[in-house]
């Protein structure tokens, strides 16, 4: 693989800080992937971002990568288009699911194309003129964000009428109870204010399932809801 100095930017993720100087590699296009990859973990790293983040993106990328079984370099839009029908079609995945993949992919394709990490000169020198890292997702090729809900509807978040509706309906339960002299109505009481407090400190099922009366209490400001959320 070509070695020296491939960029004047020791910025984190810069290609001649990723590649090994002065070594033929007996799998070039390979290298330079590996390369790629390691150099755009390093501007993650240097960025901020979560490890999970990092490995999450990596990983989508090795995983684009396979399915087109074409080297970042030879990525064309076309690419793009019939890797999203694909997802799309056979793999039935939700619009939004989609639309964060383009967007992890299209920071890998922007990082590669940025002049600052030397990349398109590096596949050049390796690969020939003109073979090297282009922007390939673009407004065209994407999804974009049209709906504010955009998973299964049946998992969609309630409106404000339909909780306010539901919540009556709980407490609707506890006034029947009481009026039919039955059992039962301590019980819907429970039921009723469980979900009321579920809703007003976002607990999720776990957390709501091991409230226990030490989470409960009067502070200086007056009740204190449980745990971190009161």
């Amino acid at each position: 693989m070509a070695g020296g100095v491939l960029g004047r930017s020791d910025v984190a993720g810069a290609a001649h800080l990723e590649l090994v100087s002065g070594v033929v590699q007996l799998r070039p296009e390979e290298a330079m992937v590996e390369a790629m990859l390691r150099g755009w973990r390093a501007q993650q790293g240097a960025r901020g971002l979560r490890e999970e983040t990092v490995a999450a993106r990596e990983q989508l990328v090795r995983r684009f990568l396979a399915w087109l079984n074409e080297y970042p370099w030879d990525w064309t839009a076309a690419h793009v288009d019939e890797w999203t029908v694909a997802m799309m079609s056979e793999r039935h995945f939700a619009p939004s699911t989609i639309r964060g993949y383009q967007t992890d992919l299209r920071l890998f394709t922007e990082y590669l194309t940025d002049a600052r990490y030397g990349w398109v000169l590096a596949c050049e020198r390796e690969f020939g003129r003109g073979r090297h890292p282009v922007s390939v997702f673009h407004e065209w090729n994407t999804i974009t964000h049209l709906n504010d809900y955009e998973g299964r509807p049946e998992a969609r978040p309630l409106t404000r009428q339909e909780l306010q509706r539901f919540f009556d309906y709980a407490d609707d339960q506890v006034d029947r109870a009481v009026r039919a002299k039955r059992k039962g109505a301590l019980a819907a009481y429970r039921d009723a204010t469980l979900f009321k407090v579920i809703y007003a400190w976002g607990l999720r099922r776990t957390e709501a399932s091991k409230l226990d009366l030490a989470d409960w209490g009067l502070s200086a400001y007056g009740f204190r809801g449980p745990g971190r959320y009161g």
